[in-house]
Parts: C-alpha cells; structure tokens; sequence
C-alpha cells in the first residue's frame, strides 16, 4: 500500500464552472500533462506510479473556493479524498463548510496565507511571506467552531516565515488537527540552525501537527534523486516521529521542474537515513492513521 497525501486533478473549463485564475490557467497549459488533468488521469498515473491512494488537494481555476470538481472526485473516485479550499471570512463560511466536508471522502480543508487575501492563487507566493491574514481569520470563531464540529482537517500552506502564526492557531484552537504543506516550503538551502526550525519544535509539541513531506523536487537544490532535502526530511522524522510525517508527491506540479511522478517516490529509495520502518509510515500509515481513513 503506497498512500500519496498531496496531488492535484482539476476539471474542464464549462459554463457553470469557468476557468478564471489567469496565473493557474498558465500554469496547467504549460505543465507537461493534459490541459485538464482530471481524477481520470491522475487515476492512471498512479497505477504507473504504484501509489494506490491519494488525496487530491482542490486546484482554482474556477473562482477560488469554488470546490465543485474536488467534491466530484470524492464522490466517484473511492482511492480518492478530497481536500477543498476554504474561505473563513465568507459570510456563510461555517454553513458552507459543514454542507462541503459533508462526504465521508472529503477530509478537511486548506487555507493558503502564503497569498495575500485579496489575491488568492493569483501572485508569486515566493513574495508574499508576510501576509498575516491567519491570525485575522483565528478571530472567525463561528467558522472554527464549525471545523470543531465537523472534525475537519486543517491543511496549511505556509512559508516558513509563518509558522509563528501557525503556532499562534494551534495554540489558540489546539482540539483541532492540522497540516502543514511542503515542509513549510523549506527549501535544503535554509540552516537548520535558523529560527525557523525553533517554531518547527514547538509545534511538534503539539500531537495534533502533521508536517508533510511533500513537493520534494520542488523544495530541492538538486536534480533526482534531491539528496540535499534528505537531511530536512529525516529531521522531521525525528522532530514529530513517525506517526506525523507523510511523503506527497504534489504531482503533477513537481512536473513543472522537470520531475517525473515515479522520481517523487523513488527519491525515498535513495535516502540512506530512512529506515523500512520510517519509508512504510512516510508512505503509508501517517497520514491515513492521522486523519482516521
């Protein structure tokens, strides 16, 4: 059993649902897949790949949180969860989020404060690490009360340079579950002796955090098979233990550097630091015992 904790599947440009994130659009035409790279194709991939579960991680090209073709996939695909894209300021954001995690396959949701909030999915989050609309959201007790109640996972994509708002969320609802996408983008070029890595211990405190290790070829100085990011990944491991770290290829992005499915798992083959023990629970039990699938 090989369980993939973060892909990406989009549907079709339709009239009810139309493509309008520009910066995305560009994106997926240039990635070296199909334009619509549905749940059908991912489905294939990962047969190729081996990976016999995933999750699928919602991708706006339609209006941002407009989550209707990563709630289809929870409905068809039954190797498929679903994770949607929230928005916690909307007015109808609690309602909305117990109609959507509704499915017994839709497992939480994310939220992305590497992009400023009034351009989600629309900018270069390399350059916009200071946002701190989190902790303006940790005041939307109505729809934190509803992720309480739905037992909703909350998945995060941060730049490292936010963790410390992250803490400050776990802290302030510590009875909820949360991710942390791609090692916080932390890139094999960050010293470890960095301040960054400090919140990273703080967090682990907490055994409600899980960190994936995930969009590896992305996070890498190096080509295949990344040796550079072994190191940060093996820290994880010995920072949050076994039981909260899961490997994520974040195909089909990582295609867009050049890296093939098949390399994003095989990588761990060539990480000597890993044992049998830790390459089964990166790749297998973490992520599904964490979030009880």
């Amino acid at each position: 059993m090989v369980f993939d904790c973060h892909t990406h599947a989009w549907g079709p440009d339709m009239d009810d649902h139309p493509w309008v994130t520009d910066p995305l659009i560009s994106l997926a035409r240039d990635l070296p897949v199909a334009d619509v790279y549905d749940a059908g194709q991912l489905h294939e991939d990962m047969d190729q790949v081996g990976v016999d579960e995933a999750v699928v991680v919602g991708f706006p090209l339609p209006e941002w949180h407009d989550n209707w073709y990563t709630l289809k996939i929870a409905e068809e695909f039954d190797q498929l969860y679903g994770i949607i894209l929230a928005d916690p300021f909307h007015e109808e954001a609690d309602n909305r989020l117990r109609r959507e995690v509704s499915h017994e396959d839709v497992i939480g949701y994310r939220l992305a404060p590497v992009y400023p909030r009034d351009q989600m999915y629309e900018v270069d989050p390399g350059d916009t690490v200071q946002n701190d609309w989190l902790l303006d959201a940790a005041e939307e007790t109505a729809f934190w009360n509803a992720t309480a109640e739905t037992g909703a996972t909350v998945t995060l994509l941060v730049q490292y340079e936010q963790l410390d708002q992250v803490l400050e969320l776990v802290e302030r609802y510590p009875e909820l579950n949360y991710v942390i996408d791609h090692m916080a983008r932390i890139s094999a070029d960050v010293p470890f002796d960095s301040p960054y890595f400090a919140t990273f211990e703080k967090l682990a405190e907490y055994d409600n955090v899980l960190v994936k290790a995930s969009a590896l070829g992305f996070l890498s100085q190096e080509t295949f098979p990344f040796s550079d990011i072994e190191n940060y990944v093996r820290w994880m491991l010995d920072t949050f233990g076994q039981e909260r770290v899961a490997w994520g290829s974040d195909f089909p992005f990582v295609s867009s550097v050049g890296v093939e499915y098949a390399e994003s798992l095989e990588c761990l083959d060539h990480f000597d630091s890993l044992s049998t023990s830790d390459y089964r629970w990166l790749t297998e039990r973490a992520f599904k015992r964490f979030v009880d699938i």
